[in-house]
């Protein structure tokens, strides 16, 4: 049976009247779910530690902002937009001391909840509205009047107005305009990660090295094997995104097409599909989730170690070159950037 989809008119922005809600951190998704809900009409507030860089920036923006514990006691929806491995600290030092019967408690992920590394008092509501993109999406859809397709999720409902809450608040993100289904923290957390981790960032990324390699290995231009592991994914990932599989298929040569039902199998073959599932099985029973937060208590200094690593690989190098032949291409430069919160 397919899931049910909310839409505008199943969500009602009238719950926030005389309510105060708040942002807890204005980086990605922080700073759109604010100014998107402000623009909505809602009154929102920001909560940032002492010294934080976004403070000048959420300020320029119009809002109030305030200490986190502050925020948290002013506020009647409190939205978590920290880091994963920083919510826990914060929750203990700033929020759970604020935390009082009837406030409602909010988050993007799963993965504090679920873990439980998080342990919220029965007497709060505590939900998820996780839209399907980045911050910036989120932001840039809103403002041109569409939206982006979003989860709810409802993991205690002491006031009976849990859902209708999160409902609330996906429609001020323009959640609604798009379509709202809804999950549980469970379900979010398990296929978010398993996502990322062996298709959207890890298996992309490994695949795209690995093809890039092999050509270079081989003797290969290293701008030709950019080319073609690299700059010419996005044309597909566009197509698929647009129409499916099928879709895509439908729009390249015959000849790319008998190299992908033929050749793709054999790349991507049973043996992918078995350590999918021993990275499932780890994502279910908290093996990743107790490294993940060990890696950060510890420093992070693995996580720093590999991302430095890619970060000077030959690829990178040679892809930086072409991109500046490209004036077409929106350019971004990674280095030194963080979100701020």
């Amino acid at each position: 049976m397919p899931a049910k989809v909310y839409t505008d008119k199943d969500a009602d922005l009238g719950l926030f009247k005389n309510k105060t809600l708040a942002v807890l951190g204005f980086g990605s998704q922080g700073h759109a779910h604010a100014l998107n809900l402000k623009e909505s009409g809602c009154k929102v507030i920001i909560g940032l530690y002492e010294g934080s860089k976004s403070i000048p920036v959420a300020k320029e923006k119009g809002f109030e902002v305030y200490p986190t514990a502050e925020a948290v006691r002013r506020a009647d929806v409190i939205f978590v937009a920290l880091p994963d491995t920083k919510q826990a600290a914060a929750y203990t030092k700033d929020i759970a001391p604020n935390l009082s019967a009837g406030k409602t408690l909010l988050f993007s992920h799963g993965f504090s909840i679920h873990f439980k590394t998080i342990v919220p008092p029965k007497n709060i509501d505590v939900i998820l509205v996780a839209p399907k993109g980045p911050g910036h999406i989120v932001r840039r859809q809103f403002t041109e009047g569409k939206g982006v397709p979003s989860l709810i999720a409802v993991y205690q409902n002491p006031s009976k107005q849990a859902r209708k809450t999160a409902l609330a608040w996906a429609k001020g993100i323009g959640g609604t305009r798009a379509g709202v289904l809804e999950t549980t923290f469970k379900e979010e957390t398990e296929t978010d990660l398993f996502g990322e981790q062996t298709v959207l960032c890890g298996g992309v990324s490994a695949l795209v090295l690995a093809g890039y390699e092999t050509l270079v290995e081989a003797g290969y231009q290293p701008e030709m094997a950019y080319f073609e592991c690299l700059h010419e994914l996005k044309l597909i990932v566009d197509l698929m995104n647009e129409a499916g599989i099928g879709g895509m298929r439908f729009s390249i040569s015959e000849t790319a097409k008998w190299g992908d039902v033929t050749v793709g199998p054999k790349i991507i073959d049973p043996s992918v599909k078995k350590r999918m599932k021993a990275a499932l099985k780890d994502i279910q029973n908290g093996k990743f989730a107790r490294g993940w937060v060990k890696e950060y208590e510890t420093g992070y200094k693995k996580y720093n170690h590999l991302l430095a690593k890619g970060q000077k690989h030959d690829l990178e190098k040679v892809g930086a070159r072409l991109r500046s032949l490209m004036p077409w291409m929106q350019k971004r430069s990674i280095k030194g950037v963080q979100a701020s919160y």
